[in-house]
């Protein structure tokens, strides 16, 4: 082992005093390298003034191009790459070089999984840097590497993200460097997730999504498409590495892209007493909406949940008002006006019970009760044809079971609103009370037909389309 190896082997960070270690890591921050990197430098550096041909021993530094970073490139966001283990790995190489190019400085982390599809070697020589890899990695961890890569980003990617990872995440694992960096991160997360259109469907994975939308995960793609194994096909490709990007760019531009703003959410279905035992009620279970109001909250917004009876936990961070019927839903939305959007994704029961029984109706012979009927308020249409203190954006539900897209253009029309987000509830389409979702988002510029998808991953879909449009508005 040469001098310079044996020099920085017995060197450890921790028996530096604070300030110095302050300047090593401002220092190791403005050239873009770690902390261990910016002292091999160092080493270098006085090994060669202090006797050029000795310094010629020494190995050339670890990090090329991280020596004489462009003026974009010092500048540039600082984005951790997380490589899962999937057969999409490959498309991270281009990802890669599509962040480069736009002033992105990059740090890689390969799991031991995507090792088997890319290698560090080319990793390495596509960022400009070695890709992490070992959570033990005595080089890196000399200065509690995983924590430093955690904090020191302004962004972290996965992609590929698995459903292992994917289902780690979720319940909180730290069990290797990826898992324990996006764990001890506070930075903002971007996944893209690949795995077969099976997996992607399972109700595990739902889950799994559903718990990292609420904890404010970003999400892009999966899309549709052939998979890997022959004969396979369906929603499960990861998102190409040019969408990737604009995911990036949106979450890098936008940061809480509804803070500020005030929004208002309905959800679930409306129960109308019969008697004090039976309803008029609907198959509603308030996920659409509840994972709505979850996605506008982590999107930095301020938002009240109008849910009918359901059972689905509180969305974090979500002011909850609960109520049992259409006219109590609508006094409950009244009293939160004025808001900058509303959502109205309860599936309210139109009619109720003219007069309710006080007791429980007997059965009894000689024919059945008549049980007469009157309108409930339209509270949509209310909303939107409002003169004063209406919401700059409405948004209503349309659940259809035939002509989807034509009945809900006539309720763009006849209810004032400004969108329309129209499903076919059909029985067999499993959306009532299922975990997916096929939406058709109808505006008086035309119809967009989305992919069958999660319902959180419609949520948030819908959340950037809202802030979008509030942002071009005050532009």
């Amino acid at each position: 082992m040469d001098a310079g190896k044996t020099t920085l082997a017995s060197l450890t960070v921790r028996q530096l005093d604070d300030k110095l270690k302050t300047l090593l890591r401002l220092r190791a921050a403005r050239h873009g390298r770690s902390m261990e990197d910016e002292v091999r430098v160092i080493l270098r550096e006085a090994a060669a003034q202090a006797d050029r041909s000795a310094g010629e021993r020494f190995a050339p530094a670890a990090h090329p191009k991280a020596q004489a970073p462009s003026s974009a490139a010092e500048s540039g966001p600082r984005i951790v790459l997380i490589i899962g283990g999937g057969i999409a790995a490959y498309k991270s190489l281009d990802l890669i070089r599509r962040l480069q190019e736009r002033g992105a400085r990059l740090r890689c982390i390969l799991t031991a999984a995507a090792r088997h599809f890319v290698t560090q070697l080319a990793v390495g020589a596509l960022s400009g840097s070695q890709p992490f890899t070992e959570l033990f990695d005595p080089q890196s961890e000399f200065d509690v590497g995983h924590i430093r890569l955690a904090r020191e980003a302004d962004l972290i990617v996965v992609a590929p993200a698995t459903a292992d990872l994917l289902a780690k995440m979720a319940g909180g694992h730290a069990d290797d460097l990826a898992t324990a960096v996006l764990l001890a991160t506070d930075k903002p997360i971007l996944i893209a997730p690949a795995m077969n259109p099976q997996m992607w469907v399972a109700k595990a994975t739902a889950r799994n999504l559903a718990q990292l939308a609420a904890d404010g995960v970003g999400v892009v793609g999966p899309n549709f498409g052939e998979m890997a194994e022959r004969g396979e096909a369906g929603l499960g490709r990861m998102a190409e590495p040019l969408e990737i990007v604009a995911a990036v760019e949106g979450l890098l531009r936008r940061g809480a892209t509804l803070a500020g703003k005030r929004i208002v959410v309905t959800s679930g279905p409306t129960h109308e007493p019969i008697d004090p035992v039976r309803f008029i009620a609907n198959r509603s279970s308030g996920k659409q909406g509840h994972a709505i109001a979850g996605a506008a909250a982590a999107a930095g917004g301020e938002v009240i949940l109008v849910s009918g009876p359901v059972n689905l936990p509180d969305p974090p961070g979500v002011t909850v008002v609960r109520v049992e019927t259409a006219r109590q839903m609508f006094e409950a939305v009244e009293k939160t006006l004025p808001t900058d959007v509303a959502i109205f994704a309860a599936a309210v029961a139109d009619w109720r019970a003219e007069s309710p029984s006080a007791s429980k109706i007997k059965k009894r012979t000689g024919g059945t009760p008549t049980l007469k009927l009157m309108e409930n308020p339209d509270i949509l249409a209310s909303i939107a044809h409002r003169k004063t203190a209406r919401p700059r954006l409405v948004i209503g539900f349309a659940a259809e079971t035939d002509d989807v897209v034509v009945n809900a253009r006539a309720k763009l029309t006849q209810k004032g609103c400004d969108w329309i987000v129209a499903n076919d509830v059909s029985p067999e389409s499993g959306i009532m009370g299922g975990d997916s979702n096929t939406v058709h988002l109808v505006t008086a510029s035309g119809v967009e037909s989305w992919p069958p998808q999660a319902k959180d991953r419609v949520a948030h879909l819908l959340v950037e389309r809202i802030a979008a449009a509030l942002d071009g508005a005050e532009r």
